[in-house]
């Protein structure tokens, strides 16, 4: 079990220091808090991913529908000839 890098040895460590700052009374209600904070930091990151990934998904059409309307004109290129004639003749 290793948590954030901290083996079982550590958290016992952690568990035993909290104990005697805190006291049984409060390190349940301590737990308790610290596991509604992560819940609740876990709700908002979920919710900033999934807003992002549905703007991207938003992004990503409008870019489809913008190269629909606006097809891309594709001029053939000169070849090495017409360079070369164009440029020796004089203007």
């Amino acid at each position: 079990m290793n948590i954030f890098g901290i083996g079982l040895p550590e958290m016992a460590v952690i568990m035993v220091v909290a104990l005697l700052i805190f006291g049984p009374k409060k390190l349940p209600e301590i737990g308790r808090s610290v596991g509604k904070t992560i819940r609740s930091f876990q709700e908002a990151s979920k919710e900033f991913q999934s807003e992002f990934q549905k703007e991207a998904e938003q992004l990503e059409e409008t870019v489809k529908t913008t190269a629909e309307l606006e097809p891309k004109q594709i001029y053939p290129a000169k070849s090495e000839q017409d360079t070369t004639a164009s440029s020796s003749q004089p203007s």
